[in-house]
Protein backbone atom coordinates (compact mmCIF):
# COMPACT_ATOMS: atom_id res chain seq x y z
CA UNK A 1 0.00 0.00 0.00
CA UNK A 2 0.97 3.66 -0.40
CA UNK A 3 2.34 5.94 2.31
CA UNK A 4 2.98 9.65 1.85
CA UNK A 5 4.83 11.62 4.49
CA UNK A 6 5.95 15.14 4.99
CA UNK A 7 9.10 16.08 3.15
CA UNK A 8 12.33 15.09 4.81
CA UNK A 9 13.99 18.11 6.44
CA UNK A 10 16.58 19.69 4.19
CA UNK A 11 19.24 19.24 6.85
CA UNK A 12 19.10 15.49 6.26
CA UNK A 13 20.26 15.65 2.64
CA UNK A 14 23.92 16.36 3.48
CA UNK A 15 23.94 13.27 5.68
CA UNK A 16 22.68 11.17 2.78
CA UNK A 17 25.46 12.54 0.61
CA UNK A 18 27.98 11.88 3.36
CA UNK A 19 26.68 8.33 3.70
CA UNK A 20 27.20 7.73 0.00
CA UNK A 21 30.76 9.06 0.20
CA UNK A 22 31.57 6.95 3.24
CA UNK A 23 30.23 3.84 1.49
CA UNK A 24 32.52 4.52 -1.45
CA UNK A 25 35.52 5.12 0.79
CA UNK A 26 35.06 1.80 2.57
CA UNK A 27 35.43 -0.30 -0.54
CA UNK A 28 33.93 -0.89 -3.94
CA UNK A 29 31.40 -3.56 -3.04
CA UNK A 30 27.74 -4.32 -3.58
CA UNK A 31 25.74 -4.31 -0.37
CA UNK A 32 22.53 -6.29 0.07
CA UNK A 33 20.18 -5.05 2.82
CA UNK A 34 17.49 -7.48 3.92
CA UNK A 35 14.09 -6.80 5.47
CA UNK A 36 14.29 -6.13 9.19
CA UNK A 37 18.09 -5.96 9.22
CA UNK A 38 20.11 -2.74 9.34
CA UNK A 39 23.39 -4.48 8.49
CA UNK A 40 24.33 -5.32 4.92
CA UNK A 41 25.98 -8.33 3.31
CA UNK A 42 28.88 -7.07 1.19
CA UNK A 43 30.35 -8.65 -1.92
CA UNK A 44 29.67 -8.71 -5.65
CA UNK A 45 26.28 -9.50 -7.17
CA UNK A 46 27.18 -12.14 -9.73
CA UNK A 47 23.72 -13.29 -10.72
CA UNK A 48 20.33 -11.57 -10.80
CA UNK A 49 16.91 -12.96 -11.74
CA UNK A 50 13.34 -12.04 -10.94
CA UNK A 51 13.57 -14.54 -8.07
CA UNK A 52 16.51 -12.83 -6.35
CA UNK A 53 20.25 -12.31 -6.51
CA UNK A 54 23.45 -14.19 -5.77
CA UNK A 55 26.19 -12.43 -3.85
CA UNK A 56 29.81 -13.59 -3.99
CA UNK A 57 32.04 -12.79 -1.03
CA UNK A 58 35.55 -14.17 -1.41
CA UNK A 59 35.14 -17.86 -2.20
CA UNK A 60 31.61 -18.00 -0.79
CA UNK A 61 28.27 -17.25 -2.43
CA UNK A 62 24.91 -16.53 -0.85
CA UNK A 63 21.47 -16.43 -2.44
CA UNK A 64 18.86 -13.82 -1.49
CA UNK A 65 15.22 -14.31 -2.47
CA UNK A 66 13.53 -11.23 -3.90
CA UNK A 67 11.05 -10.97 -1.03
CA UNK A 68 13.79 -10.68 1.60
CA UNK A 69 15.74 -7.90 -0.16
CA UNK A 70 15.03 -4.41 1.19
CA UNK A 71 17.49 -2.65 -1.11
CA UNK A 72 20.86 -3.16 -2.80
CA UNK A 73 23.55 -0.48 -2.87
CA UNK A 74 25.65 -1.24 -5.93
CA UNK A 75 29.30 -0.47 -6.57
CA UNK A 76 29.25 2.56 -8.88
CA UNK A 77 25.93 3.98 -7.68
CA UNK A 78 25.60 7.72 -8.34
CA UNK A 79 24.75 9.84 -5.30
CA UNK A 80 21.39 10.76 -6.86
CA UNK A 81 20.28 7.13 -6.87
CA UNK A 82 21.47 6.62 -3.30
CA UNK A 83 19.37 9.57 -2.16
CA UNK A 84 16.39 8.54 -4.27
CA UNK A 85 16.29 5.09 -2.66
CA UNK A 86 16.10 6.65 0.79
CA UNK A 87 13.40 9.11 -0.22
CA UNK A 88 11.35 6.34 -1.85
CA UNK A 89 11.70 4.13 1.22
CA UNK A 90 10.21 6.98 3.27
CA UNK A 91 7.33 7.46 0.84
CA UNK A 92 8.74 10.78 -0.36
CA UNK A 93 8.15 10.04 -4.01
CA UNK A 94 8.31 13.59 -5.34
CA UNK A 95 11.72 14.12 -3.77
CA UNK A 96 12.94 10.79 -5.12
CA UNK A 97 11.82 11.71 -8.63
CA UNK A 98 13.56 15.07 -8.31
CA UNK A 99 16.81 13.21 -7.63
CA UNK A 100 16.32 10.85 -10.59
CA UNK A 101 15.13 13.38 -13.16
CA UNK A 102 18.59 14.72 -13.94
CA UNK A 103 20.23 11.28 -13.94
CA UNK A 104 21.48 9.90 -17.26
CA UNK A 105 20.40 6.31 -16.71
CA UNK A 106 21.81 5.06 -20.01
CA UNK A 107 25.21 6.39 -18.98
CA UNK A 108 25.35 4.43 -15.72
CA UNK A 109 28.25 1.94 -15.49
CA UNK A 110 26.37 -1.33 -14.89
CA UNK A 111 23.13 -2.89 -16.15
CA UNK A 112 22.19 -3.66 -12.54
CA UNK A 113 22.38 0.03 -11.66
CA UNK A 114 20.45 1.04 -14.78
CA UNK A 115 17.66 -1.39 -13.84
CA UNK A 116 17.62 -0.15 -10.25
CA UNK A 117 17.40 3.53 -11.23
CA UNK A 118 14.67 2.76 -13.77
CA UNK A 119 12.73 0.81 -11.16
CA UNK A 120 12.72 3.67 -8.68
CA UNK A 121 11.45 6.05 -11.35
CA UNK A 122 8.67 3.58 -12.18
CA UNK A 123 7.87 3.02 -8.50
CA UNK A 124 7.65 6.69 -7.58
CA UNK A 125 5.64 7.70 -10.63
CA UNK A 126 3.22 4.80 -10.09
CA UNK A 127 2.74 5.56 -6.40
CA UNK A 128 1.95 9.19 -7.23
CA UNK A 129 -0.40 8.07 -10.01
CA UNK A 130 -2.21 5.78 -7.58
CA UNK A 131 -2.79 8.82 -5.36
CA UNK A 132 -4.20 10.76 -8.31
CA UNK A 133 -1.14 12.99 -8.65
CA UNK A 134 0.28 11.64 -11.93
CA UNK A 135 -1.15 10.21 -15.14
CA UNK A 136 -2.09 6.56 -14.57
CA UNK A 137 -1.82 5.51 -18.20
CA UNK A 138 1.71 6.91 -18.38
CA UNK A 139 2.58 5.01 -15.19
CA UNK A 140 1.20 1.79 -16.67
CA UNK A 141 3.22 2.25 -19.86
CA UNK A 142 6.43 2.84 -17.88
CA UNK A 143 5.82 -0.22 -15.70
CA UNK A 144 5.13 -2.45 -18.72
CA UNK A 145 8.29 -1.16 -20.35
CA UNK A 146 10.28 -2.06 -17.23
CA UNK A 147 8.83 -5.58 -17.13
CA UNK A 148 9.74 -6.12 -20.79
CA UNK A 149 13.28 -4.76 -20.55
CA UNK A 150 14.26 -5.85 -17.05
CA UNK A 151 12.64 -9.24 -16.63
CA UNK A 152 15.75 -10.45 -14.77
CA UNK A 153 15.45 -7.76 -12.08
CA UNK A 154 14.57 -8.72 -8.53
CA UNK A 155 12.09 -5.82 -8.72
CA UNK A 156 10.01 -7.68 -11.33
CA UNK A 157 7.31 -8.90 -8.95
CA UNK A 158 7.06 -5.50 -7.29
CA UNK A 159 6.36 -3.99 -10.71
CA UNK A 160 3.75 -6.69 -11.40
CA UNK A 161 2.02 -5.62 -8.16
CA UNK A 162 2.16 -1.97 -9.25
CA UNK A 163 0.61 -2.88 -12.59
CA UNK A 164 -2.20 -4.70 -10.82
CA UNK A 165 -2.83 -1.73 -8.53
CA UNK A 166 -2.84 0.67 -11.48
CA UNK A 167 -5.24 -1.57 -13.38
CA UNK A 168 -7.55 -1.55 -10.36
CA UNK A 169 -7.37 2.24 -10.20
CA UNK A 170 -8.45 2.48 -13.84
CA UNK A 171 -11.25 -0.06 -13.45
CA UNK A 172 -9.52 -2.73 -15.58
CA UNK A 173 -10.30 -5.61 -13.23
CA UNK A 174 -9.44 -8.44 -15.61
CA UNK A 175 -6.04 -6.86 -16.25
CA UNK A 176 -5.55 -6.54 -12.51
CA UNK A 177 -6.23 -10.26 -12.07
CA UNK A 178 -3.68 -10.99 -14.80
CA UNK A 179 -0.96 -8.86 -13.21
CA UNK A 180 -1.66 -10.06 -9.68
CA UNK A 181 -1.44 -13.60 -11.05
CA UNK A 182 2.25 -13.09 -11.83
CA UNK A 183 2.91 -12.86 -8.09
CA UNK A 184 1.98 -16.52 -7.73
CA UNK A 185 5.15 -17.38 -9.69
CA UNK A 186 7.42 -15.82 -7.05
CA UNK A 187 9.42 -18.23 -4.86
CA UNK A 188 8.02 -17.11 -1.50
CA UNK A 189 4.83 -18.51 0.01
CA UNK A 190 3.86 -15.00 1.13
CA UNK A 191 3.89 -13.69 -2.46
CA UNK A 192 1.66 -16.57 -3.56
CA UNK A 193 -0.77 -15.76 -0.74
CA UNK A 194 -0.66 -12.08 -1.67
CA UNK A 195 -1.51 -13.03 -5.25
CA UNK A 196 -4.70 -14.79 -4.12
CA UNK A 197 -5.71 -11.99 -1.76
CA UNK A 198 -5.27 -9.27 -4.39
CA UNK A 199 -7.12 -11.40 -6.93
CA UNK A 200 -9.98 -11.57 -4.45
CA UNK A 201 -10.05 -7.79 -4.19
CA UNK A 202 -10.10 -7.45 -7.98
CA UNK A 203 -12.94 -9.94 -8.34
CA UNK A 204 -14.89 -8.20 -5.58
CA UNK A 205 -14.51 -4.84 -7.32
CA UNK A 206 -15.57 -6.48 -10.58
CA UNK A 207 -18.72 -7.83 -8.93
CA UNK A 208 -17.81 -11.52 -9.21
CA UNK A 209 -18.64 -12.32 -5.60
CA UNK A 210 -18.31 -16.15 -5.82
CA UNK A 211 -14.80 -15.85 -7.29
CA UNK A 212 -13.86 -13.30 -4.64
CA UNK A 213 -15.19 -15.53 -1.86
CA UNK A 214 -13.14 -18.44 -3.22
CA UNK A 215 -9.93 -16.38 -3.33
CA UNK A 216 -10.41 -15.02 0.19
CA UNK A 217 -11.28 -18.48 1.50
CA UNK A 218 -8.09 -19.87 -0.03
CA UNK A 219 -6.04 -17.24 1.82
CA UNK A 220 -7.88 -17.62 5.13
CA UNK A 221 -7.33 -21.39 5.14
CA UNK A 222 -3.65 -21.41 4.16
CA UNK A 223 -1.32 -23.11 6.66
CA UNK A 224 1.46 -20.51 6.79
CA UNK A 225 2.22 -18.74 10.06
CA UNK A 226 4.69 -15.99 9.16
CA UNK A 227 3.87 -12.43 10.24
CA UNK A 228 3.05 -11.37 6.69
CA UNK A 229 0.92 -14.45 6.02
CA UNK A 230 -1.08 -13.90 9.22
CA UNK A 231 -1.63 -10.30 8.22
CA UNK A 232 -2.94 -11.32 4.80
CA UNK A 233 -5.22 -13.90 6.40
CA UNK A 234 -6.73 -11.15 8.56
CA UNK A 235 -7.27 -8.92 5.53
CA UNK A 236 -8.83 -11.86 3.68
CA UNK A 237 -11.38 -12.24 6.49
CA UNK A 238 -12.37 -8.61 5.97
CA UNK A 239 -12.74 -9.35 2.27
CA UNK A 240 -14.88 -12.38 3.09
CA UNK A 241 -17.10 -10.15 5.20
CA UNK A 242 -17.77 -7.80 2.29
CA UNK A 243 -18.42 -10.74 -0.04
CA UNK A 244 -20.89 -12.22 2.46
CA UNK A 245 -22.73 -8.92 2.77
CA UNK A 246 -22.88 -8.49 -1.00
CA UNK A 247 -24.27 -12.01 -1.41
CA UNK A 248 -27.18 -11.22 0.92
CA UNK A 249 -25.67 -12.43 4.19
CA UNK A 250 -25.38 -8.98 5.71
CA UNK A 251 -25.43 -9.83 9.39
CA UNK A 252 -23.00 -12.69 8.93
CA UNK A 253 -20.62 -10.37 7.10
CA UNK A 254 -20.90 -7.68 9.76
CA UNK A 255 -20.28 -10.18 12.54
CA UNK A 256 -17.12 -11.33 10.79
CA UNK A 257 -15.68 -7.86 10.11
CA UNK A 258 -16.54 -6.68 13.64
CA UNK A 259 -14.70 -9.65 15.09
CA UNK A 260 -11.67 -8.72 12.98
CA UNK A 261 -11.85 -5.11 14.23
CA UNK A 262 -11.95 -6.29 17.84
CA UNK A 263 -8.61 -8.06 17.33
CA UNK A 264 -6.82 -5.32 15.38
CA UNK A 265 -3.27 -4.34 16.20
CA UNK A 266 -3.64 -0.62 17.01
CA UNK A 267 -0.22 0.16 15.54
CA UNK A 268 -1.04 -1.29 12.10
CA UNK A 269 -2.90 1.69 10.70
CA UNK A 270 -2.62 0.45 7.11
CA UNK A 271 -4.58 -2.67 7.96
CA UNK A 272 -7.02 -0.80 10.19
CA UNK A 273 -7.88 1.63 7.41
CA UNK A 274 -8.65 -1.21 5.00
CA UNK A 275 -10.72 -3.10 7.53
CA UNK A 276 -12.85 -0.10 8.55
CA UNK A 277 -13.52 0.43 4.84
CA UNK A 278 -14.55 -3.23 4.67
CA UNK A 279 -16.91 -2.58 7.56
CA UNK A 280 -18.36 0.36 5.63
CA UNK A 281 -18.81 -1.77 2.52
CA UNK A 282 -20.50 -4.47 4.61
CA UNK A 283 -22.94 -1.98 6.14
CA UNK A 284 -23.57 -0.50 2.70
CA UNK A 285 -24.29 -3.89 1.14
CA UNK A 286 -26.67 -4.60 4.04
CA UNK A 287 -28.60 -1.39 3.41
CA UNK A 288 -27.44 0.37 6.59
CA UNK A 289 -26.37 3.71 5.12
CA UNK A 290 -25.78 5.42 8.47
CA UNK A 291 -23.60 2.53 9.65
CA UNK A 292 -21.61 2.71 6.41
CA UNK A 293 -21.10 6.46 6.80
CA UNK A 294 -19.80 6.02 10.35
CA UNK A 295 -17.31 3.35 9.23
CA UNK A 296 -16.03 5.42 6.29
CA UNK A 297 -15.84 8.49 8.54
CA UNK A 298 -13.58 6.50 10.85
CA UNK A 299 -11.18 6.00 7.96
CA UNK A 300 -11.47 9.62 6.83
CA UNK A 301 -10.75 11.07 10.26
CA UNK A 302 -8.34 8.52 11.72
CA UNK A 303 -6.40 7.17 8.74
CA UNK A 304 -5.96 10.07 6.33
CA UNK A 305 -2.26 9.15 6.09
CA UNK A 306 -3.26 6.04 4.08
CA UNK A 307 -4.07 7.47 0.64
CA UNK A 308 -5.58 4.37 -0.97
CA UNK A 309 -8.02 3.73 1.87
CA UNK A 310 -8.62 7.45 2.39
CA UNK A 311 -9.56 7.90 -1.28
CA UNK A 312 -12.00 5.01 -1.07
CA UNK A 313 -13.64 6.38 2.07
CA UNK A 314 -14.02 9.87 0.59
CA UNK A 315 -15.47 8.49 -2.65
CA UNK A 316 -18.08 6.53 -0.76
CA UNK A 317 -18.93 9.46 1.50
CA UNK A 318 -19.53 11.64 -1.57
CA UNK A 319 -22.16 9.10 -2.64
CA UNK A 320 -23.65 8.29 0.77
CA UNK A 321 -24.07 11.65 2.50
CA UNK A 322 -26.90 12.81 0.16
CA UNK A 323 -28.83 9.62 0.99
CA UNK A 324 -29.23 10.87 4.56
CA UNK A 325 -29.96 14.46 3.50
CA UNK A 326 -26.46 15.85 4.17
CA UNK A 327 -25.50 17.27 0.78
CA UNK A 328 -23.21 19.83 2.41
CA UNK A 329 -21.12 17.01 3.91
CA UNK A 330 -20.93 15.37 0.48
CA UNK A 331 -19.63 18.67 -0.92
CA UNK A 332 -16.98 18.81 1.82
CA UNK A 333 -15.85 15.25 1.04
CA UNK A 334 -15.70 16.04 -2.68
CA UNK A 335 -13.65 19.18 -2.02
CA UNK A 336 -11.13 17.21 0.04
CA UNK A 337 -10.98 14.57 -2.69
CA UNK A 338 -10.32 17.22 -5.34
CA UNK A 339 -7.64 18.93 -3.30
CA UNK A 340 -5.71 15.86 -2.16
CA UNK A 341 -6.37 13.34 -4.92
CA UNK A 342 -7.34 15.24 -8.09
CA UNK A 343 -7.13 12.16 -10.28
CA UNK A 344 -9.96 10.53 -8.32
CA UNK A 345 -12.40 13.44 -8.36
CA UNK A 346 -13.58 13.16 -11.96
Amino acid sequence: MIHFKLARPLTLVPFLVLGALIGTAHGQLDRVYTVGNTNASAGTVTQATKNGVQLKTGSNTKDFDENEIRKIAFQGDPAELTRAREFAADGQYEQALDELEGLNINGLPRDLIKADATYYKVLCYAKLALAGQRDRNAAIAAAIDFAKNHGDSYHFFSVARLLGDLAMATGAHDKAVQYYGYLSRAPSAEKKILSRYLTGLAMLEKGDVPAAEKAFSDVASVDVQSTEALRLKTLAKAGQAVALAQSGKGQEGLNLVNSVISQLNPTDIEMAAQIYNAQGASYEASGDIEGAIMAYLHTELMFSSQPDAHVKALQRLVELWPKVGRTERAAEARQELQQRYPGFAD
